[in-house]
């Protein structure tokens, strides 16, 4: 963290000038893509139940997506609920598919009128009838907003994914529609949930943990990676930034050489 001099003290930098040297520096990621990792933890440490975790770490959704705007972000990935999460306690799954409607009914007027295209990215069919539908009403209501993408990918794993691409160039394949010789990286990544975006410039993972757990496996080839020690729940617009001011002060020479 900066400092700045104020008589023989030094005075941290506050969260908005990190912002200013931020937009001042003038290289931003394009694409931010976040594993919300620690509410369970954050819950044990406070001795409540794990869905208190799952409901402050909500708030931390909010801050994020309000800093990824004032930053001017074009795209912001979320891992929300992983296709594993589906064998946690039937209770902590309905809770949390609970909160994923509450979240949907408490934010939608805000994120529209922010200007930010919801998307819900993963193995869908698996959401009961009143989540699923949720989910398709606030895809449909802000589909035409473009100040930032805002990806909520759920019931999602990287290995089926890779998996579903595979599936539909061979079905194409065995169809006639394209030669097996055609296939390539671009043909590949068409196939994915993202193909119409660019790959995340900036993984940020929370909590401390040293693992990427099955997200976007093909997207993150080149990707910077970012550890915060910060639980899900404490990780707010300020943590965003100095995160991003990391990933400025980096060179991404994609296996190339500079001189």
């Amino acid at each position: 963290m900066r400092s700045r001099a104020r008589g023989a003290a030094a005075v941290p930098e506050s969260t908005d000038e990190l912002l200013a040297r931020i937009r001042l520096h003038g290289v931003l990621p394009r694409h931010v893509a976040i594993i919300m990792d620690g509410n369970g933890r954050w819950a044990r440490e406070r001795r409540m139940p794990r869905p208190f975790g799952h409901r402050a770490g909500m708030q931390s959704v909010r801050d994020v997506v309000e800093g990824s705007l004032e930053v001017g972000l074009e795209v912001l990935s979320l891992f929300a609920f992983s296709q594993e999460n589906w064998q946690r306690p039937a209770t902590e799954v309905s809770a949390l598919m609970s909160l994923l409607e509450e979240f949907i009914g408490r934010e939608a007027d805000e994120l529209r009128r922010q200007g930010v295209r919801v998307r819900f990215l993963g193995d869908l069919a698996r959401l009961g009838a009143s989540a699923a539908a949720a989910v398709e009403r606030i895809m449909a209501d802000t589909a035409h907003d473009d100040r930032l993408v805002l990806n909520l990918f759920v019931s999602y794993g990287g290995r089926a994914e890779l998996v579903r691409a595979a599936q539909s160039l061979a079905r194409d394949v065995a169809a006639g529609r394209i030669d097996v010789d055609a296939i390539d990286e671009a043909a590949l990544s068409q196939r994915l949930y993202t193909a119409d975006l660019p790959d995340p410039d900036l993984l940020v993972r929370t909590s401390g943990e040293l693992r990427i757990s099955n997200f976007l496996l093909w997207q993150l080839a080149y990707t910077e990676l970012y550890i915060s020690p910060l639980l899900w729940p404490d990780f707010r617009r300020r943590a965003l930034f100095e995160a991003i001011a990391e990933f400025q002060a980096r060179e991404r020479r994609y296996g190339r050489v500079t001189t």
